[in-house]
């Protein structure tokens, strides 16, 4: 990307709080900023939700990815059963959630009392917050194509009733989806194939990123041997997560147990629900919130990405790859990045087939040594936060060059 002759002035809006950093979108949106940063092209507001304590807590790490921040009062978390007036909203659940007052005055007040050259609403729900007068260039930086996550959801639910909810859930955000997205002037898109299915859908503004990953931070190591270890990340509290570990856990665990019956499943991430924690399953442990995910992962010969539904791309498949963690995946646990089964990592659908390439990580030194330096070369090649903002600060420039030509 040239320099342009002045740093650009990017307000860029967040409906949640970027740290700490637990979840994929917060992780990829943080990679973005902070290559945006180091890159000395954009001068960077950050708008999101934060108390005075999250904000003095972490200024040093939001002064890595923003010159500003400006943060508004988060809204208390709600009891689900506070939010099923959100169900007869015409906007979708989640979206409605973010749509808040202090959140509607802060964006007001920051746009309207500053010219931005580009203004980027991070996640397809943060539009519910673009003021009606917004001129200039826009940017919306999708992380799914989140209508195909609630469709994915409503094929796997266990109940009619639950079909229902999630059907009707699907056609609000596809209705929301569509119409928000067209009103920006660029769509950043987290793969080709989200790209792709935009265009399909009639929006030519689409553009693709890689998928970043900090190469300095998930620095690589060969995969351990000793002790059999099969690790899951993510945040527990989003619901294609404990999908994904509640069917590992009950139709492929006994399968890997029954085989190496010392065999261990850690799952580590945030908030797990307490029906499978209370289960007590042999062998399998959760962390709950940790500080340092690599410090629970190193020591797997299996990096597990057992998903059923979900949307975009998954951030953390290149992370375990970047440390050296042979990865099994789904076809949606993986989708979206350009890795090829056998060469990177192991593709597996179903249970049996689950099953059967988690114990032939276990098995194989060699297979998982092979896996681990493949991944690890082609992230560094193609995949490093900082050619991933290089891509997106070049679609930047393009939705204010296109802004201008109007």
């Amino acid at each position: 990307m040239s320099a342009p002759e002045r740093r650009l002035k990017l307000a860029f809006i967040s409906p949640v709080f970027l740290f700490p950093a637990d979840a994929g979108g917060k992780i990829r949106t943080g990679n973005i900023l902070r290559g945006l940063k180091e890159s000395g092209q954009f001068d960077i507001t950050l708008l999101s939700p934060a108390t005075a304590e999250q904000q003095r807590h972490w200024q040093a790490e939001l002064d890595r990815q923003c010159d500003r921040f400006i943060g508004w009062q988060p809204s208390p978390p709600r009891p689900r059963w506070h939010r099923v007036p959100d169900l007869l909203s015409a906007l979708p659940v989640n979206v409605a959630a973010d749509r808040t007052r202090a959140a509607l005055t802060a964006v007001e007040q920051v746009l309207a009392a500053e010219a931005f050259d580009v203004v980027v609403f991070d996640f397809v729900h943060a539009a519910v917050l673009r003021p009606a007068s917004l001129k200039g260039a826009t940017v919306c930086f999708t992380h799914n194509v989140e209508a195909e996550i609630f469709e994915r959801h409503a094929k796997t639910a266990a109940s009619a009733p639950l079909r229902w909810l999630w059907t009707s859930q699907a056609a609000k955000m596809r209705r929301f989806e569509r119409e928000a997205l067209a009103s920006f002037t660029r769509v950043v898109a987290v793969s080709e194939r989200d790209a792709k299915k935009f265009a399909a859908e009639g929006l030519k503004t689409a553009r693709a990123i890689p998928t970043g990953v900090d190469l300095d931070f998930f620095s690589w190591q060969a995969p351990a041997g000793g002790s059999p270890v099969v690790v899951f990340t993510g945040s527990m509290d989003w619901e294609a997560n404990v999908d994904g570990i509640r069917f590992y856990i009950e139709d492929v665990w006994p399968q890997v147990r029954a085989k190496v019956p010392n065999a261990q499943l850690r799952v580590v991430g945030k908030n797990p629900p307490p029906a499978l924690v209370q289960r007590n399953v042999p062998g399998v442990t959760f962390t709950g919130f940790v500080d340092d995910v690599r410090d629970h992962a190193r020591d797997a010969q299996a990096f597990v990405i057992p998903l059923r539904v979900g949307g975009g791309t998954r951030i953390k498949a290149f992370e375990a790859m970047a440390m050296g963690l042979p990865v099994v995946s789904t076809t949606i646990g993986i989708e979206g990045l350009d890795v090829d089964d056998g060469t990177h990592f192991l593709r597996a659908d179903g249970a049996d087939s689950l099953a059967s390439a988690t114990l032939k990580l276990l098995a194989d030194g060699q297979l998982r040594l092979k896996l681990s330096r493949a991944a690890r070369d082609l992230v560094e090649a193609r995949f490093g936060h900082r050619v991933a903002a290089d891509v997106f600060g070049r679609i930047l420039v393009e939705a204010v060059e296109a802004e201008a030509a109007r």
